[in-house]
């Protein structure tokens, strides 16, 4: 008899990771951009590392929809005001640069919402709106992203260092389903505003 392929000891992880997160969580994240959507209110996404790259993908997926949406830390970024929403995602809760967007973030009178393993860490403490998705079971060494990258110290490419941004970004792709249904926008629709430009 052969082992199971690692590939499966990854989903059934994940699994059990979503089966973990709050419904009711998850409805007031998919709310809070429902009513920005409709109050055409401008939504800045913040991530760092892997992190990043997931808010990035769903950043995308929101301009699909139709969303006044840009990823903070990119030169075409506009400011953020009262009302406005930042989206912030890190496992730890602690990034630096995360927290720090949402700090200015609360500052403007801008709404808050993000994703995050750890329910007491500093960015749910500034949160409006907390979704937490595990995964993420121990915070790195330095808060810091660009400081970690620059000392070398570089999380594990293990299932543990990558199960709260799979987790996250399959989650992010349901709620952009439940967006889709909710704002009655086909697929159409977003293979309209999709790049044309590669």
């Amino acid at each position: 008899m052969t082992n199971s392929p690692p590939f499966d000891v990854l989903l059934k992880a994940i699994n059990v990771n979503l089966d973990s997160v709050n419904p009711k969580q998850v409805e007031s994240f998919t709310n809070a951009l429902t009513s920005a959507y409709h109050e055409r209110r401008t939504i800045g996404v913040v991530g760092a590392g892997r992190s990043g790259l997931v808010a990035k993908a769903f950043a995308m997926r929101l301009m699909h929809l139709g969303f006044n949406v840009f990823v903070i830390g990119e030169t075409i970024t506009p400011a953020i005001g009262k009302d406005d929403v930042l989206l912030a995602i890190s496992g730890s809760g602690d990034t630096a640069l995360t927290v720090s967007s949402a700090q200015v973030a609360k500052h403007v009178g801008a709404k808050v919402i993000s994703i995050t393993s750890f329910p007491g860490s500093s960015l749910a403490e500034l949160s409006d709106i907390v979704l937490i998705v595990p995964g993420r079971i121990q915070r790195a060494e330095t808060d810091d992203y660009f400081s970690r990258q620059l000392l070398g110290i570089h999380e594990p490419l293990a299932p543990l260092g990558t199960l709260f941004e799979l987790s996250t970004s399959i989650l992010m792709d349901s709620i952009v389903v439940e967006l889709m249904k909710s704002l009655k926008i086909g697929e159409k629709d977003m293979r309209n505003r999709h790049s044309t430009i590669h």
